[in-house]
């Protein structure tokens, strides 16, 4: 195995890795508009599949795979893999990067419950504080005001939002729960094996509804530019922003790398304004400002290691 990088390498991992998660997040909207969201899942995780083959290698050192990590192996991909891209991608769809950069920003303090629910770690004050700001942030983004053309088009609007923070909130309870399994998961295997086997899993839960909808689609429309954008958001989502925590976190202690999670939704809110147009409201700024203080709240003072993984 290669030596650890050095520290300012691995802050530069982690930093590019959580700025990769939070501008595919919002790129998905442009690629949700052009593909079902079925098919965009299938899709990613089979473009994914083929460039990880290598990766499903067994190391000579590594153990058999036990049943229970066979499950844990499954429980990462359906929650972490498969739920999350669809709530994801739909709920940006139906909202915005702006809504979905201050919904994500929930993670960690959802990562700190399920740790405290599921693996008896203690959660300080300071994490409750934190739930709080970002409960808070996510109530305040509800109450934006949108430009509606009339009465009928605001109510459409309104539903449609609501159901699109529904999802995002949805995905981030999957986050969580990703988060937490594989804290189990890395004990047991290289993270190499286990990003390639959960994508697996992945495609083989998509495969039916994918390949429902590739049956019916109409794939001369779709425009080259949308193509290359499907290959990086299949590359960065299920590849390289993995193998970039997985680097940093070989230096930097966990309980410090969380820190790392604010330039999620920092990346995804300036990706939506910059790149797709998004307006960002002055209440929207003021409910991204509470999501991100939930983000230093739970990751900074926190003593205790807290891991999180992305995908």
């Amino acid at each position: 195995m290669s030596h650890p990088p050095s520290k300012p390498v691995a802050y530069a991992c982690l930093a590019l890795s959580m700025s990769m998660v939070g501008c595919y997040v919002a790129l998905t909207k442009p690629l949700v508009a052009a593909i079902p969201v079925f098919l965009l899942a299938w899709l990613r995780f089979g473009i994914a599949a083929v460039a990880m083959l290598p990766w499903l290698r067994k190391t000579g050192m590594e153990a058999p795979i036990s049943r229970q990590t066979r499950g844990l192996l499954f429980l990462e991909s359906f929650f972490g893999n498969f739920l999350f891209t669809l709530c994801m991608i739909t709920g940006v769809s139906l909202t915005g990067a702006v809504s979905a950069g201050v919904i994500m920003a929930a993670i960690p303090a959802a990562v700190a419950v399920f740790s405290w629910l599921f693996l008896r770690e203690t959660a300080s004050t300071r994490t409750w504080w934190a739930i709080a700001l970002a409960v808070a942030g996510i109530g305040l983004l509800a109450l934006a005001p949108g430009q509606h053309s009339s009465e009928t088009a605001a109510a459409a609007e309104s539903w449609r939002s609501v159901v699109g923070h529904v999802l995002l909130v949805a995905a981030v309870l999957c986050e969580a729960s990703y988060a937490v399994i594989g804290k189990k998961l890395t004990a047991a295997l290289p993270p190499k094996r286990i990003t390639a086997i959960i994508n697996l899993w992945g495609l083989v839960l998509s495969t039916p509804m994918g390949l429902y909808m590739a049956l019916q689609f109409d794939f001369a429309g779709v425009q080259s530019g949308i193509w290359w954008l499907l290959l990086l958001y299949a590359l960065a989502a299920s590849m390289w922003t993995v193998w970039l925590w997985m680097t940093g976190l070989r230096t930097v202690p966990a309980s410090q790398s969380g820190v790392f999670t604010v330039l999620l939704p920092v990346s995804a809110t300036l990706t939506g304004v910059l790149l797709l147009g998004e307006s960002l409201l002055p209440l929207q700024m003021l409910a991204l400002g509470m999501a991100l203080s939930s983000v230093l709240v739970a990751t900074l003072p926190m003593a205790q290691g807290r891991s999180q993984s992305t995908h």
